[in-house]
């Protein structure tokens, strides 16, 4: 729980490299999101060169910090593993989720960068990496130590809650 509330979106990075066992912890939490009919239909990129970071950095208003990230994962569902059509959007997302949660038990920092269900988006990464027309980018998430400092708080909101009826 502590992960959770202390997981803020960071888009200021130190620079300092990520080691490589990290990056493998952080996949694994990623795989280990839950999946509907346990199809598992995501890929994963990881982006480490910093010419592709700032090439990725580019291709949307809102993914500047990419540039200034040591790594990225873009998260890509793949239609040709969708059992459930559909599907692979909640998968890619708790993926996505995942990787932000562990991202922090890390003591790194992350920020969701949105890809699906922009067209423009999309087709700059799948141009970007030369993905298959089945392979769909759903997020991009820069990581990195952050340069940035959050308070942790609870955004645990009683009116949002309904019991048995709106």
């Amino acid at each position: 729980m502590n992960s959770i509330l202390r997981r803020r979106s960071i888009r200021q990075y130190t620079g300092q490299k990520i080691q490589a066992e990290h990056i493998k912890k952080i996949l694994e939490a990623a795989m280990s999101a839950p999946s509907a009919g346990n199809e598992q239909p995501w890929h994963f990129i990881i982006v480490n060169d910093t010419q592709m970071l700032e090439r990725l950095s580019q291709i949307h208003r809102h993914a500047s910090m990419v540039k200034h990230a040591a790594a990225a994962i873009v998260v890509c569902g793949d239609l040709n593993l969708e059992i459930k059509k559909g599907m692979w959007v909640q998968d890619c997302s708790a993926a996505t989720e995942n990787i932000l949660i562990e991202v922090e038990e890390l003591n790194l920092g992350a920020v969701w960068v949105g890809v699906y269900p922009r067209e423009d988006r999309i087709k700059h990464v799948q141009k970007l990496f030369d993905l298959p027309i089945n392979v769909i980018p759903m997020s991009i998430v820069p990581i990195g130590y952050p340069a940035e400092n959050f308070d942790t708080y609870s955004r645990y909101d009683e009116s949002r809650v309904h019991y048995e009826a709106w």
